[in-house]
């Protein structure tokens, strides 16, 4: 029987899931990411690991060590084309370093610099609209220095003279179509696609993190764009909206897909319409690296915060390797993680900005908890920490009228994105695994 290995070389960890055709699991592991010799140098104790359950005939791998992607959003209005931008590069598994908005002028060039993007993704204008701040700041990326290539995802009808500027000066760039053809509609789909292509062709392999072309022809996804879409196969095996929360150790990751229906279709109304296949991402709310900023938020909330958490967080802060030693570190360790997935979920829910409307997540069905916080701790841990989420009627959210809460143990909705296009069957077989319809793992196999 054909072996797949799917593959997330993380900023901390790198996990493997072995499953074969049927979407049967056959076997996890992980291992700390390399990143300080070759992250290949990892991988290969995975396969080490692995090789007591037979041959891998396929390799399917995501990334996001080193940093992952990041992205800037260069647009028109910081409410319009920039917020749509910046949701498309979300969405597709960036990190969002750096957003401007109008005519950029040389401290705006300079800004863009500093945040030091591996990509641009360049909007502005709805088709057939203004093209002067297009074509402005095409002209200013144009001629700066700045090695990160271009996606241009605007006007569409100006996309010819924007591409001739970027050429003209050698700019690497890709052309896309517009993130938003008019007011109230947003398309990222092309967008995404192409800076999916662009991370794959320019950033994966220019980030020193393997010294042959081996990594780079492996990976085919930044981690977070095959996450969300695992959740899509999600939605579509469930044949209903999806919710998942993951507690990171730098930053909580919100992710939601739906589908519109009833009075929420309405939505397409707004200034900026909401993205049903959709991410956050919050960098402040890190288990490890920003335990004092998820006390800080929570506080800011009006989350419950005790004094021995603020005093666990402070020690967390100082030293990010921490793990907890004891039950009551444990304790403070889910009461870190409940604050963090609150605070996460009510930003990801609300409205985005002026004009819009909250995200519609009252009908969501499954709300999947995930991250090592959850992936370590037991039934009653895990209920402690979602079920806050779906419980918090004080949060300015509406929260899901009846939704099963499940946590991703093993750590599979990489996989299942990772195997989407090329192995759709054994992707929906394996979400069976994630949403608790779990099929036995192979006898005899840990």
């Amino acid at each position: 029987m054909t072996r797949l290995l799917c593959v997330d070389f993380g900023s901390t960890f790198t996990k493997a899931a072995l499953v074969d055709t049927t979407g049967g699991l056959v076997a996890t592991a992980s291992t700390p990411t390399t990143v300080g010799t070759d992250v290949l140098d990892g991988y290969r104790t995975l396969l080490a690991q692995l090789a007591p359950h037979g041959e891998v005939d396929e390799v399917l791998a995501c990334s996001s060590a080193g940093g992952g992607l990041r992205l800037a959003v260069v647009g028109y209005e910081r409410e319009v084309t920039a917020q749509a931008g910046y949701r498309v590069g979300l969405s597709a598994g960036a990190r969002v370093c750096h957003v401007a908005s109008g005519p950029m002028s040389g401290a705006d060039v300079a800004q863009l610099r500093a945040a030091r993007p591996d990509l641009v993704l360049l909007v502005g204008g709805t088709d057939g609209g203004n093209a002067d701040v297009l074509l402005h700041n095409a002209s200013r990326i144009a001629r700066a220095r700045l090695g990160a290539p271009v996606v241009v995802a605007g006007n569409i009808e100006a996309q010819a003279e924007v591409a001739a500027l970027l050429a003209s000066t050698g700019r690497r760039h890709e052309l896309a179509d517009n993130v938003l053809p008019r007011i109230g509609v947003i398309a990222p789909d092309a967008a995404r696609a192409a800076i999916r292509r662009a991370f794959l062709e320019h950033v994966i392999g220019g980030k020193g993190l393997s010294r042959g072309p081996e990594f780079a022809a492996m990976v085919q996804a930044p981690t977070p764009d095959a996450v969300l879409d695992g959740v899509e196969v999600l939605v579509h095996h469930l044949d209903g909206d999806v919710l998942v929360v993951d507690i990171g150790g730098a930053t909580t990751d919100v992710y939601s897909a739906l589908r519109p229906q009833g009075e929420d279709a309405g939505l397409a109304k707004d200034v900026v319409a909401p993205l049903w296949q959709s991410r956050t991402v919050e960098a402040d709310l890190g288990m490890r690296w920003n335990a004092e900023g998820v006390v800080e938020a929570a506080q800011r909330e009006h989350v419950p915060v005790s004094a021995a958490l603020a005093a666990y967080a402070d020690t967390v802060t100082r030293d990010p390797s921490h793990l907890p030693v004891d039950d009551g570190e444990r304790e403070l360790d889910l009461e870190l993680a409940r604050a963090a997935a609150l605070v996460a979920v009510r930003r990801h829910a609300r409205p985005s900005g002026p004009g819009s409307s909250p995200r519609p997540l009252a009908d969501v069905r499954v709300v999947v908890g995930s991250g090592g916080v959850l992936r370590h701790a037991d039934d009653q841990g895990r209920a402690a920490v979602l079920g806050a989420v779906v419980a918090d009627h004080a949060g300015g959210w509406r929260v899901p009228r009846d939704a099963a809460v499940v946590t991703d143990a093993s750590y599979l909705l990489f996989a299942v994105g990772l195997l989407r296009e090329r192995h759709p069957e054994v992707a929906v077989a394996l979400a069976r695994a994630v949403v608790g319809d779990r099929p036995a793992l192979v006898p005899g196999l840990p």
